[in-house]
C-alpha cells in the first residue's frame, strides 16, 4: 500500500462525498429550477396572454421534476467511474485545478447519465408539450436543452463539493482527505 495508492484512495473518497452531496442536493423536489428555452418563447407568451399559462407551468415543473429524478439516477453512474479511476488518474487530480475531478467525471461519465433516467423523464416532458394547444410550435429540442442544463447544473454543484474539500479538506472529510489535500497546497 505504497503513498500513490493512499493518495488515490483519498481522491476517491473525495470524489464520493463530493457527488453524493451534488447529486443530493440536486435531487430534492424544487432544486432544480429550469425555464423552457428562449425559443419557445413566442408559444410561452401566447399561451400566458390567452390565459393558458398553466400549461407552462406544468411543463416547466414537468421539466424540473424530470431533471431531479433523473440527477437521482445518476449517482450509480458516479460510483462506477470512481471505482475505475486509475491511481494515474487519482494523481492528476490532485495536481490539477480546483475543479479537475469535476471535469474528469464529465468526460467519464456524461454519456453514461444521458442514458440512464433522463431519458425517461423526457419523453414525458415531450408529451406534454405536444399536447400544448397551439399550430405553430418552434420544434424545441427540449430533451437536449434539459439534459444539457441538468448536466451543467450537477457538475457544476460537484465544482463546487470540490473546492471545498480542496479549501478546507480536514473539515469536509476524514483524515485521509485531509492528507491529500492539505499536503500538496502552496508548493
Amino acid at each position: 500500500y505504497n503513498t500513490d495508492e493512499k493518495l488515490a484512495s483519498g481522491i476517491k473518497e473525495a470524489l464520493i462525498k463530493g457527488t453524493d452531496v451534488a447529486a443530493s442536493q440536486l435531487s430534492q423536489e424544487g432544486a432544480m429550477n429550469l425555464k423552457l428555452p428562449k425559443a419557445a418563447d413566442p408559444v410561452t407568451n401566447t399561451l400566458r396572454k390567452f390565459g393558458l399559462g398553466s400549461y407552462v407551468d406544468q411543463l416547466e415543473t414537468a421539466m424540473n421534476r424530470g431533471a431531479e429524478k433523473a440527477v437521482a439516477s445518476g449517482a450509480p453512474v458516479f460510483k462506477n467511474a470512481i471505482n475505475a479511476m486509475s491511481v494515474d488518474d487519482a494523481l492528476g487530480i490532485i495536481q490539477g485545478g480546483d475543479t479537475a475531478a469535476t471535469s474528469y467525471f464529465r468526460g467519464k461519465t456524461e454519456d453514461s447519465l444521458r442514458k440512464t433516467g433522463f431519458y425517461d423523464q423526457y419523453q414525458t416532458l415531450l408529451a406534454a408539450y405536444d399536447k400544448l394547444p397551439l399550430t405553430n410550435k418552434p420544434n424545441l429540442d427540449l430533451e437536449s436543452y434539459v439534459v444539457d442544463n441538468s448536466m451543467d447544473e450537477l457538475y457544476t454543484r460537484i465544482g463546487t463539493q470540490e473546492t471545498l474539500i480542496r479549501q478546507n479538506p480536514m473539515q469536509q472529510g476524514s483524515a485521509l482527505i485531509g492528507a491529500v489535500f492539505g499536503t500538496g497546497q502552496g508548493e
